[in-house]
């Protein structure tokens, strides 16, 4: 594999998952309770749609299709918001679970796009560079909006949740319990590897042979 190849596989990651987002953000403006968060998230589609077409223009500078690949994280972060969006909860407590998983989804695009720009700064393809350099600028954007609007938020959750009386447990989903047990087996499999050296930790990764 080239580095060329390797930057048309992070621009796939991207169109894939400004795809996604596309789909998401209208479900996520609606979810909203705040009208200045769903605002953000109004115009966030709009320049997201452009994002989309910005990565073709780039895919046909470079004679490639944009398709071919799936981007398994963002539909990690997007999951996140679902997830927010589906609390118990109303007012600035629920917005205050959408904003932490929003601001996940901005910056998991932040890193690709830096990471995509420096590859095509090393390629020497100005061009491409200009077109993510203005989808970067859009993004940093709109994580800054994201959580300035969590300020004010925020401090009306923790006024909300003085006002309201202690809720009543509530059983536990199939979903939560299945989440609980996830995180408890990261947990005990990351203990594991505490007292040990990152050496031996690569070492004992499969595949990996020892001299």
């Amino acid at each position: 594999m080239s580095l060329r190849d390797v930057l048309i596989d992070e621009l796939r990651d991207l169109y894939s998952a400004e795809n996604q987002l596309v789909k998401a953000l209208p479900k996520t403006a609606k979810g909203a309770q705040s009208e200045e968060l769903k605002q953000i998230f109004t115009d966030h589609l709009s320049q997201t749609r452009g994002q989309v077409e910005r990565l073709k223009q780039i895919f046909e500078h470079l004679g490639k299709k944009p398709t071919g690949k799936h981007c398994n994280g963002m539909e990690g972060a997007i999951d996140e918001v679902k997830e927010a969006l589906e609390e118990d909860e109303e007012g600035a407590l629920l917005d205050a679970g959408i904003v932490g998983a929003a601001a996940r989804v901005e910056h998991y695009e932040i890193a690709g796009y830096s990471a995509a720009i420096l590859i095509a700064t090393t390629l020497g393809e100005t061009e491409v560079v200009a077109l993510l350099k203005q989808t970067l600028a859009e993004e940093q954007n709109a994580a800054k909006l994201v959580m300035s609007t969590a300020k004010g938020i925020l401090k009306q959750a923790y006024a909300q949740e003085a006002d309201e009386a202690e809720p009543e447990k509530k059983p536990k989903s199939a979903k939560e319990k299945k989440s609980e047990a996830d995180s408890k087996k990261d947990e005990r499999e990351a203990a594991k590897n505490l007292t040990r050296s990152a050496q031996e930790v690569v070492a004992a990764e499969p595949g990996k042979k020892k001299k």
